[in-house]
């Protein structure tokens, strides 16, 4: 059988990679993108991705570049408020609010949030239209051959393609990083998260809530009403015995819990969607790169999913991937042009980890004394001006 040759193969077809396929097809390279499993596109399809997306302003800006934005943004629900709450007193109710406006800072919200199953819905459709795109949904990567001058990869169907870029964007258990030699360093928490969608009679106002108590943040962010009600998504990280517990209720016992968890703060909380559960860890690998293969997304890097960092920080990858191909079209896959890259990103990658692995922890903590110094922290730190416009600045990926 005769390889196929493309500039780029992308392993892996979640929102990463399809991005990634889209974005490079728009600058005018050759892209195959592959995953083994074909996407759910709907919200009902059982195994649905439940969780959604907060693209930060940089992100929607390179979806935009990529032809992406135009078909997401009638779905989008903007994030023009962050909301942090201590709620870890004796009862479950807010005792310090602090808020964080965009407009301090931007003319634009902090972000934009979407379902995951409807952005492979739109990023599929879109994909399809690209000449200059091989979308191969339903076949897998299963090994990697480089040499100085090319990459050659093997499909689950045994057919070859060669390339001069790989890019893995295949998840946490990378097989192409696996493949290219390159070892992770992971942190496990003990914790899962839960991800569904939920209704509530107080309409959110475009503001995301992050809730801490005990056992990881309860975080609300907006979606578009839902058959005249207001909706979010909602992300409840819990240790990993209190999750499952949790996931196995009934659906009456698990409103009243949510409720409860929520500080009340959205009128009762129903039910919108299935739910869904995953387990947290921290992990990051020791190089963005190795010959002819860049990681990008979870195949690099993977952190709670605590103020939006975990896809932003993939497209910021992917961001600095592609400036680094359109300035040398030539060196695509270059030993200089990925130990680039490498520099680029693994120091700002290394820094957002340790700093989200802290907020982590600080948001797991039992012990009230130790909640109570959380929340004197909470109130300190954010209720200094320069540091509070330093901490939305960092959030959004500027320097």
């Amino acid at each position: 059988m005769s390889a196929q040759h493309f500039d780029i193969v992308i392993s892996g077809g979640g929102i990463a990679g399809l991005t990634a396929a889209a974005t490079f097809a728009q600058a005018g390279f050759t892209v195959q993108c592959l995953d083994p499993m074909p996407p759910s596109t709907d919200r009902e399809t059982k195994g649905a991705d439940m969780r959604t997306t907060a693209f930060l302003q940089p992100a929607q800006t390179l979806l935009a570049r990529a032809g992406l934005w135009s078909r997401l943004e009638d779905h989008a629900a903007a994030l023009q408020v962050m909301r942090i709450v201590d709620a870890g007193g004796e009862t479950p109710k807010a005792r310090i609010v602090k808020e964080f406006n965009a407009s301090e800072i931007s003319e634009k919200p902090f972000g934009w949030n979407l379902p995951n199953w409807l952005l492979r819905r739109e990023m599929v459709t879109h994909l399809q239209t690209l000449p200059n795109v091989d979308l191969h949904l339903g076949t897998g990567t299963k090994a990697l051959f480089t040499r100085a001058g090319e990459a050659r990869v093997t499909l689950s169907d045994d057919s070859v393609s060669t390339c001069k870029l790989v890019i893995a964007a295949d998840g946490r258990g990378s097989p192409m990083r696996e493949a290219a030699g390159i070892p992770v360093r992971t942190t496990r928490y003990g914790q899962k998260a839960l991800a569904l969608a939920v209704s509530h009679p107080i309409p959110h106002e475009n503001v995301s809530t992050e809730i801490h108590r005990t056992g990881g943040p309860f975080t609300l962010v907006p979606l578009p009403d839902r058959d005249g009600m207001p909706c979010s998504a909602l992300v409840w990280m819990e240790r990993s015995a209190r999750a499952q517990a949790l996931f196995a209720m009934n659906d009456h016992d698990f409103e009243e819990t949510m409720t409860t968890r929520s500080a009340g703060l959205y009128g009762p909380l129903k039910l919108a969607s299935q739910r869904t559960i995953w387990p947290i860890i921290n992990q990051v690998a020791s190089r963005m790169s190795g010959e002819r293969i860049a990681l990008i997304a979870e195949a690099a890097h993977v952190v709670p999913p605590i103020g939006a960092q975990g896809l932003n920080m993939s497209l910021a990858d992917l961001a600095a991937l592609l400036d680094l191909a359109e300035a040398s079209p030539d060196a695509l896959g270059s030993a200089a042009m990925l130990d680039k890259y490498h520099r680029q990103r693994h120091g700002d990658i290394s820094l957002r980890v340790r700093g989200i692995d802290m907020l982590n922890r600080a948001s797991m903590v039992e012990a009230p004394l130790l909640r109570d110094a959380r929340a004197f922290g909470l109130n300190a730190l954010y209720s200094m001006a320069p540091v509070r416009k330093t901490l939305m600045q960092m959030g959004l990926g500027m320097r």
